[in-house]
């Protein structure tokens, strides 16, 4: 027996899963939602901490730092919890005319919002309640924070730089998605989730609700005067990163990014080449 669903059998499995996910009740969606939310919000922390350091070799770090986060994802798969940008693969269902455009939208708003509600809670219990980002960490965390809400690449608008960022970044989750589901046991789910998500966050990538915990987290974080001093960034210069900033500065565009990474290049495409009848 093949130890992995060939495509031709992987994809019509996903309008099943589709229709599962458009017929959850809306207090599920949102307790599955804030557990995806806080499981890459504990990955971003743990990226956010390798990070940081003295180890400056530019792709080593990045690698490295990819690596780390590659377990968020996991967390999310193996388990079990809802990821608003692995969910763009409902499309799949959607085309399939198997469910309904409102019950598509009706998942992605309450995942949605559990995911930042989750991503927001590890943010708050690391910031607050451990105290993890009162010194370098929490340095490392307004510069993430800032260099997504002001970087702007030369001759390139940040809006756009940032909307190619997160297409790049959801193509390749959910891939991460299709391949895990096709393996049939938890080391090949491992292995199908960690290269890929590895190779977005060593990119550079944008992901919206990794996005979620690494904003919250420099927001909170801007309240240790510790942690800002060894930013090397002025309090005037922070006042940039708000709660109002990083949507329209980050979190919008990201996510519709976001949305046309995955259901464009994955779930559109995987759609007509091994779902749809000829």
């Amino acid at each position: 027996m093949s130890g992995f669903l060939t495509p031709d059998v992987l994809y019509k499995e996903f309008v099943d899963i589709g229709e599962k996910k458009a017929s959850m009740s809306a207090a599920r969606l949102l307790l599955l939602g804030l557990l995806a939310g806080a499981y890459i919000g504990f990955a971003a922390h743990l990226a956010t901490t390798v990070a940081t350091g003295g180890f400056e070799w530019y792709g080593a770090k990045k690698f490295l730092t990819g690596a780390v986060f590659s377990f968020g994802l996991m967390l999310v798969i193996i388990p079990g919890s809802e990821l608003w940008t692995g969910n763009n693969l409902m499309v799949i269902s959607l085309f399939e005319k198997k469910i309904t455009f409102a019950g598509m939208m009706r998942n992605w708003f309450y995942v949605y919002i559990g995911n930042f509600a989750g991503s927001v809670l590890v943010a708050v219990i690391i910031a607050w309640g451990s105290g993890l980002l009162d010194g370098v960490v929490g340095a490392t965390a307004i510069k993430i924070a800032m260099a997504k809400v002001t970087v702007t690449p030369e001759n390139l608008d940040h809006n756009v730089a940032f909307f190619f960022r997160a297409v790049g970044c959801n193509w390749l989750v959910c891939l991460a998605v299709v391949m895990a589901m096709a393996a049939k046991d938890v080391t090949g789910k491992i292995l199908a989730i960690f290269f890929p998500i590895m190779a977005f966050v060593a990119s550079v990538f944008e992901h919206s609700i990794a996005n979620m915990y690494f904003l919250s987290a420099g927001i909170f974080a801007k309240g240790f005067t510790n942690a800002v001093s060894l930013s090397g960034i002025s309090p005037e210069h922070l006042s940039v990163l708000n709660w109002t900033s990083i949507w329209t500065d980050n979190l919008i565009t990201v996510t519709l990014g976001n949305f046309a990474g995955g259901t464009l290049f994955v779930a559109v495409a995987y759609w007509w080449l091994q779902v749809k009848e000829d």
